[in-house]
């Protein structure tokens, strides 16, 4: 975060997860040092996780965990089931808003 910045105001790079916890050399996702020093980190790092690059971060730790033996196939098949389920519901939302503004502007010609 630049010293100019004022504390009370997130930096640009709020809760942008290919910023402030990119996958490292080594396949895993790492949080840069510079963000270990903002203090808006961990409702940046929150704020990352809960939108849809979020659910991607998610499926690579699932992917990880049954990989190593963490967890069973049918445990892994539940959890990408409800990822699936969070991901399709975004799009029902908009799709179901979609709809609904369609059916208005029929009824209205």
């Amino acid at each position: 975060m630049p010293m100019t910045q004022p504390k009370d105001i997130p930096p640009d790079c709020f809760g942008e997860l290919e910023i402030v916890f990119p996958m490292g050399d080594d396949g895993l996702r790492h949080t840069p040092a510079l963000c270990f020093e903002c203090p808006f980190k961990t409702e940046c790092l929150r704020s990352g996780l809960k939108g849809r690059a979020g659910l991607k971060v998610h499926e690579e730790h699932l992917a990880r965990s049954y990989h190593s033996g963490a967890i069973s196939f049918v445990e892994r098949w539940s959890r990408k089931k409800a990822i699936e389920r969070r991901k399709a519901k975004g799009l029902k939302d908009s799709r179901f808003r979609w709809r609904l503004n369609h059916c208005k502007k029929n009824q209205s010609d």
